[in-house]
């Protein structure tokens, strides 16, 4: 009985300092409620793990690596890549050659808005990654329907296509219609419900969400009246979208790779403000002088155009100590009197 009672106060106390004693300031049962609040206060506020903070330096100084990407991420697992990849578009470093470094069999998701990845990327991605079930390609000005007729020919089991945001992604989104839209082997006059996916000859087999927030009205129905199977623009609803829940990949306010790098300090993206072909451009040029030289040079250039002052000041500093010295000293002024006596009389003779 007094173990118990012993064990019963330690475990008081371990909560005391925790700040989860569900028993302060209440006698109740109507306290439970708060410990689990307690609980979930501790688990938001959890610090971020090891390999979060280690990618976070590694994302810092990702451009310094950029160039040998390749060799160094063959050994990292899938998870990691995907994350130096969601950082990479962050920090505007997205390309080709960055994607098809990082790119990975095992990827469901594939976000490449706002990058410079083009359709050499995508199709490349494409061929690896074949099991991407939701791809962002949003304002993304290189990619072109050639891209998109490559990535639904190869991810037969993308559900999820997000598109648009600018001007000429716009217009991608436009020509893929064609591309997107199922087209059917025989099947006898099957309703759209009743098809199986391997009756379904080319196009998006298994799209079923698009996202493109600014579709015009003519596309809007073409997809409606001919890919009844799309839904365009999806939003969420308590009791799911016509029987189906609406996944997260589909909702356009949320990035696709957000809950990637949760986890990272978003100072990782925001550490340098300078892209990767500005640096270049500036090292690549033979005439374009170094920053340290040009700190050398402006500062040779100050120190010569500063010398003359520099002596006149001396001298005037000399002069001043001179006179200071024989209004202080006798002996001074005596041997300064014997000196204008002797060049008085040097004159004369």
């Amino acid at each position: 009985m007094e173990k118990g009672k012993s064990a019963a106060k330690a475990l008081e106390i371990s909560l005391k300092k925790l700040d989860l004693n569900p028993y302060r300031n209440s006698k109740s049962s109507h306290s439970i409620p708060s410990l689990h609040s307690s609980r979930l206060r501790v688990e938001k506020n959890k610090p971020p793990s090891l390999v979060s903070l280690c990618l976070g330096v590694v994302g810092r100084h990702l451009e310094d690596i950029v160039e040998d990407l390749s060799e160094i991420a063959a050994s990292f697992p899938a998870d990691i890549k995907i994350t130096l990849a969601a950082i990479a578009r962050r920090r505007k470093l997205l390309n080709d050659d960055v994607i098809v470094s990082l790119a990975d069999s095992s990827w469901e998701i594939l976000d490449l808005s706002g990058s410079d990845v083009s359709d050499f990327g995508l199709a490349k991605v494409a061929e690896m990654c074949k099991s991407l079930c939701a791809v962002d390609i949003s304002q993304c000005n290189k990619i072109t329907a050639n891209g998109v007729s490559e990535l639904v020919q190869h991810c037969h089991s993308l559900e999820t296509l997000r598109c648009g945001g600018c001007p000429s992604s716009e217009s991608t989104a436009r020509r893929c219609l064609g591309i997107l839209k199922p087209k059917l082997n025989d099947v006898g006059g099957d309703s759209w419900e009743e098809l199986d996916t391997m009756e379904i000859g080319r196009g998006a087999q298994s799209l079923r969400w698009l996202v493109w927030p600014k579709i015009d009205k003519d596309s809007l129905e073409m997809v409606s009246t001919e890919c009844p199977r799309i839904i365009v623009n999806p939003k969420p609803s308590l009791f799911g979208f016509r029987g189906t829940e609406v996944p997260r990949e589909a909702l356009p306010d949320v990035a696709l790779d957000d809950p990637i790098i949760k986890d990272i300090d978003p100072k990782t993206w925001v550490f340098c403000r300078f892209t990767p072909k500005a640096i270049s451009q500036t090292l690549s040029s033979p005439n374009e002088l170094s920053l340290a030289e040009k700190f050398r040079l402006a500062f040779v250039e100050r120190d010569t155009r500063l010398a003359p002052k520099r002596a006149k000041n001396a001298r005037q500093h000399q002069r001043r100590a001179e006179r200071e010295w024989m209004m202080t000293s006798t002996r001074a002024k005596a041997l300064a009197l014997a000196s204008q006596a002797s060049k008085s009389l040097h004159s004369r003779s």
